[in-house]
């Protein structure tokens, strides 16, 4: 062991073999084999497997079938030799066959063929290296876990095609598992359902909490506007109080002073006023034909403002002409009258 244990050449490695029957291979088999492996820096290891006859007849029914255990074993990365039909017991003549040098176990006695131990020769030869067992899984408990499971196992593999007979499953069962199997589903929908009506509500009400949040927001915007409009120094206050201005300065006229200046306008084409008969007659030929010609071709207005804030039409004249010579020689003489212009 010590000397193995240090390291041996390259073309002497050191042989391990490990037994078992591997039975529905699985993580805590493949967990043995690697510590076997790794018992020693050059380990070359060798694995029996035991037949259907030996397992049968000493543990029980396998789930697979020797051939089936022995593929599985060979397929294991830490294996380098798989050894079929393997004996239950050890003997001098099978150890000194495959030149084994240790064989690894875990160190439970494994009691079994009449004996307490079926290693205990073989610990006392000072040739058997122990290795851990992985707790919590093992060929048996995986069993327990079908058995126990019986009907949803039964279940699952009609559902997959099986049949009745494959299943050895009787009439009676076989339609009691479709009715478990319907009746699951519409369990399963209406799980369904709940779970997508809670989403729904869920999402309900965040987007409730969100539009309240923007209403929250937006309403204050619309207060803060409102007030600036309707407050009590809003906009629409100023603006009543200028339309209010507007409104009594158009109603009530400006009062003009007592002696106002006569105001003259520009000239306005748009009338046409002739001047009344009562006029002087003109001193000289040129005056009258210029008067003459005003009288009937009016085209600029002289106006008054006068004390209402009015304007009063005072005289037309055509172009060329001043305000006097509309009122004739009695305005040249010393003033006019309102006799002098037709109204």
């Amino acid at each position: 062991m010590e000397e193995a244990s240090r390291g041996t050449p390259c073309e002497r490695p050191v042989r391990v073999y490990a037994d078992g029957i591997f039975d529905l291979f699985h993580s805590g088999h493949a967990r043995a084999l690697m510590q076997a492996k790794n018992l020693f820096p050059n380990t070359y290891l060798i694995v029996g497997v035991c037949s259907d006859e030996l397992t049968h007849n000493f543990k029980g029914f396998t789930v697979m079938n020797e051939n089936e255990r022995y593929d599985a074993v060979q397929h294991c990365r830490y294996v380098d030799e798989v050894v079929r039909n393997a004996p239950w017991t050890l003997t001098p003549e099978f150890l000194a066959e495959h030149r084994i040098d240790f064989v690894a176990h875990d160190d439970i006695p494994y009691s079994s063929a009449g004996s307490d131990d079926v290693y205990k020769h073989i610990k006392e030869a000072g040739m058997f290296a122990p290795t851990q067992r992985t707790e919590g899984i093992s060929t048996s408990d995986i069993i327990t876990r079908i058995v126990r499971d019986y009907d949803v196992y039964a279940r699952r593999n009609l559902q997959r095609g099986y049949t009745a007979k494959e299943l050895n499953v009787s009439f009676i069962n076989e339609k009691k598992y479709h009715l478990q199997e319907r009746v699951d589903k519409v369990k399963k929908k209406v799980k369904d359902v709940e779970e997508k009506s809670k989403e729904f509500v869920q999402k309900v009400e965040e987007k409730s909490i969100d539009l309240i949040q923007k209403w929250e927001e937006k309403s204050r915007e619309f207060i803060g506007s409102f007030l600036e409009m309707f407050g009590p120094e809003g906009a629409l206050k100023h603006m009543l109080k200028e339309g209010k201005g507007r409104m009594l300065q158009a109603i009530s006229p400006r009062q003009s002073p007592s002696n106002s200046p006569t105001r003259e306008r520009s000239p306005s084409p748009s009338f046409r006023w002739p001047f009344s008969g009562k006029t002087s007659p003109p001193s000289s030929p040129t005056n009258l034909s210029r008067h003459k010609s005003a009288a009937y071709d009016i085209r600029y207005s002289y106006l008054e403002q006068n004390k209402f804030g009015s304007y009063v039409l005072l005289a037309q004249v055509q172009p060329g002409l001043t305000k006097n010579d509309a009122y004739g020689p009695q305005s040249r003489q010393g003033g006019h009258t309102e006799e002098s212009v037709d109204p």
